[in-house]
């Protein structure tokens, strides 16, 4: 049995409404479906999402300031003023300022830009930096990106003699500075319909004011880069913005996108937005985490074709090292939460600071262990002389971090972000007050259901009904990202054909599933290690994306696989195992992964001769068969069993006798996955259901072999010799006719007797013992995983 990781929740669509839209625009029911879900159901509300249209742009100069700014830069631009472009280091803040950069380049403008280093200052508008433009000559900053909460910096540049032109999308704070023009559709008298633009989009929009339908279309590419970057949703004027961008980034003019394409492995004629979420960004947002966003902005402005591609390099190369920072530092917090949790429950919101982390990747890092605790993170590096400390939050949907960090502002030098992600500076002073603080806002707003995960399906449908077709009209709801994913489907009861692992080092799953006369196949990305638990034949439950798989021309429909349960107890065939106890062990970890939070428990049983150390098997009970017992406890601590219910049974070794394996389907007669792991024993050594002529044969050999009293041993090894049985099988033969008393035993001797009673064979404790143990052990050693699961649930059944 595997859990699923997060609980699946796929809403019940209207059949009539499904049938009707589905019949008045000609399209699929999957489709039709899809487009009722996520609220689309009218004819009209579903075209225009999937065509787009007009109504999606809306008039720039409606953004509050707008009507301010544009005069204003025009002044400059009469004047020939110096202009200062200021952004931001994340992937949304280089967009934006590349796009400024187009802008006022074509615009003949006299600028600079300036963009902080994430490490070394941090956020923001900085005093120093204002400094700086006043030495330049400087009379006019438009931020980018950035700036709405600079009330104290702006300030400073009026003092000097700058206007300072606002353009933002974060969350607006209560005071607000007193620029030249503030422009962020989130203010709160802010009359624009659309309050989704990235800070791209901002500037994007300051374009359209500026050069009305003049704009270059390709600069909808710089604009669709930041948007699907910042994770704004795909939706109204960002999802007509970012279609025009991945429509004419097919195609792109600009060098610096061409070359950072071509080092994400992405193929131009068929970009997307999930290819710019995950190929292109990481690769931009590199350059502000480890070096200087400037690399990033000199990419994506850049004119000559050699530069691009030697400056794309660099971000690839620069990305590489990012993914090894941020695994080091994740397995750095892990264990010093682990540490700080090892006796006490989990805190709502996990905070943790250390020297060494750096800055740039903190966020990634929130992410990666909001993933695993699924609670709100904040990592923050602290620095080692001044005692700073700068991070990064991410969080759940049930809290909104923005509003938990606004509860204690005091504490902190500075903060901003979203509801979902954040980034704030403080002392390292004041971290226990605030993680004391941000624990007690959480307490107040966080309920139990809160931490439970939650992924959003967009139905449950049959592999029939996933059909290439099916998949091709998906593209109809493109582009996907935030408030428009890529749809989900829940399958329910396929089976298992083929399991394979493919990759570099069998780092990936693929499966054929198939219900009835339909299959397909399904890949699972970083999911090799579950190959062992999903044979042939075993029944699945999974959650996945419909793709299109293209291969040497042919096009084919595939599952790309989220998550994955089997509903029913499993028997896991490791039989012959090279390490039982590390196979367990690994095993242990495997599954934990998918324990779904519930509670967890872990069992192995073995020969107490077992001389493998077993210190692998931390935190599971360890029981040893027991020749009058059938089993018994080993480390009696940790014998709590839950009733039988565990999560994992681990037989590190055949039990010897059927009345041992009884004793332990006794014990555990919940548990979720049975792990065989024993050893498989030599043919020769091997035990034989016995029959009437076995001891037909050996009765006659006895006679001469054991006429007059004959030492044991020698007995065994001439009867060994004249038999095809092995010595095991003797002399559990012997046993029986010891029972019968056809021999007689004494001081280590054997004595035929000549003429014994008549008695049946059945009539034997023995002879019944050694053919269940012998049956036993051929299930055990020869039968498939089949017909052992059969057999092993007749004997649970009996055993219960």
């Amino acid at each position: 049995m595997l859990h699923s990781k997060t609980r699946w929740h796929s809403p019940a669509a209207d059949p009539i409404a499904v049938e009707e839209l589905a019949r008045s625009l000609s399209i699929s029911p999957l489709l039709s479906s899809l487009l009722v879900t996520r609220g689309l159901g009218t004819a009209a509300d579903a075209l225009q999402f999937m065509d787009g249209g007009a109504e999606d742009r809306h008039d720039p100069f409606l953004l509050k300031g707008m009507a301010e700014a544009v005069p204003r830069i025009k002044k400059a631009l009469q004047e020939e003023e110096h202009i200062l472009v200021y952004g931001d280091y994340d992937a949304d803040g280089v967009s934006s300022t590349a796009l400024m950069i187009y802008l006022l380049r074509y615009l003949g403008a006299s600028f600079d830009i300036y963009i902080p280093h994430r490490s070394n200052e941090g956020y923001g508008l900085h005093n120093h930096a204002l400094d700086w433009a006043v030495q330049q000559g400087v009379s006019l900053v438009i931020t980018v990106d950035t700036g709405i909460s600079a009330y104290h910096q702006i300030a400073y540049a009026t003092e000097l003699g700058i206007d300072v032109i606002v353009t933002d999308h974060h969350e607006p704070p209560e005071l607000l500075p007193e620029a030249f023009a503030l422009i962020n559709p989130k203010l709160p008298d802010c009359p624009y319909p659309f309050k989704g633009l990235a800070g791209v989009g901002v500037a994007y929009k300051l374009a359209e004011a500026m050069l009305g339908d003049e704009v270059p279309e390709e600069w909808s590419e710089i604009a669709a880069i930041g948007t699907v970057a910042d994770l704004m949703p795909l939706l109204g004027e960002n999802r007509s913005l970012v279609r025009r961008g991945l429509s004419s980034m097919r195609h792109s003019p600009f060098p610096g996108i061409r070359a950072l394409l071509d080092v994400s492995a992405v193929t131009m004629s068929t970009v997307s937005a999930v290819n710019i979420a995950f190929g292109m960004a990481p690769r931009i947002n590199a350059s502000g985490r480890l070096d200087h966003a400037g690399r990033a902005v000199a990419l994506l402005t850049t004119t000559n074709s050699g530069e691009a591609e030697q400056l794309a390099g660099e971000l690839d190369l620069l990305n590489k090292e990012r993914q090894l920072v941020v695994e080091r530092i994740v397995m750095e917090a892990t264990a010093k939460f682990e540490q700080q949790t090892a006796e006490g429950t989990l805190p709502d919101i996990i905070v943790l600071a250390d020297q060494g982390w750096n800055v740039g990747v903190v966020g990634i890092v929130a992410s990666k262990l909001l993933d695993r605790y699924y609670r709100p993170v904040i990592i923050l590096d602290v620095h080692p002389e001044t005692g700073m400390c700068k991070g990064s939050a991410r969080s759940i949907p049930g809290l909104d971090i923005y509003a938990a960090l606004s509860s204690c502002a005091g504490l902190m030098d500075h903060f901003g972000g979203h509801p979902a992600a954040a980034g704030m500076s403080l002392h390292r002073d004041k971290l226990e007050d605030f993680a004391a603080a941000l624990n007690e806002f959480a307490a107040s707003v966080l309920q139990p259901e809160h931490f439970m995960p939650v992924t959003a399906a967009d139905g449950e449908t049959a592999i029939s009904d996933l059909t290439l077709q099916a998949a091709l009209d998906l593209d109809r709801l493109a582009p996907f990202g935030m408030a428009n994913p890529l749809p989900k489907f829940i399958v329910r009861g396929a089976a298992v054909k083929e399991t394979r692992k493919m990759g570099q080092d069998g780092k990936h799953l693929k499966l054929v599933l198939q219900q009835g006369k339909h299959t397909i196949e399904a890949v699972a990305f970083g999911k090799g290690a579950l190959a062992q638990l999903l044979p042939g034949g075993t029944m699945v439950d999974v959650l996945a994306e419909l793709s299109v798989n293209e291969w040497n021309g042919s096009r084919k429909p595939q599952l790309m696989l989220q998550d994955l349960a089997v509903p029913n107890a499993q028997l896991l065939d490791l039989r012959g195992t090279a390490d039982a106890v590390k196979q367990a062990a690994t095993l242990k970890e495997l599954l934990l992964q998918y324990s779904s939070g519930t509670s967890f428990s872990a069992a192995a049983v073995f020969h107490n001769s077992r001389m493998t150390p077993l210190n692998q098997l931390k935190g599971m009970s360890l029981w040893v068969y027991d020749e009058n017992a059938g089993i018994s406890v080993l480390n009696q601590g940790q014998a709590e069993t839950g009733e039988g219910k565990v999560s994992l049974l681990c037989l590190l070794d055949m039990p010897d006798t059927p009345e041992q394996l009884d004793a332990v389907l006794a014990a555990f007669p919940q548990a979720e996955n049975i792990a065989l792991l024993h050893s498989i024993r030599d043919g020769r050594d091997r035990l034989q259901i016995p029959t009437r002529d076995h001891f037909k044969s050996l009765y006659k050999l006895l006679a001469s072999i054991a006429a007059v009293a004959t030492p044991e041993h020698e007995v065994l090894l001439r009867l060994s010799r004249q038999s095809s049985l092995s010595v095991r099988m003797l002399g559990k033969m012997l046993e029986v006719f010891e029972e019968l008393e056809f021999i007689k035993r004494s001081n280590g001797t054997i004595t035929f007797v000549t003429q014994p009673a008549a008695k049946s064979l059945t009539a034997s404790r023995h002879f019944v013992r050694l053919g269940e143990t012998a049956e036993m052990e051929q299930y055990f050693m020869e039968s498939s995983l089949s017909e052992l699961q059969e057999w092993m649930l007749s004997r649970r059944l009996g055993a219960s």
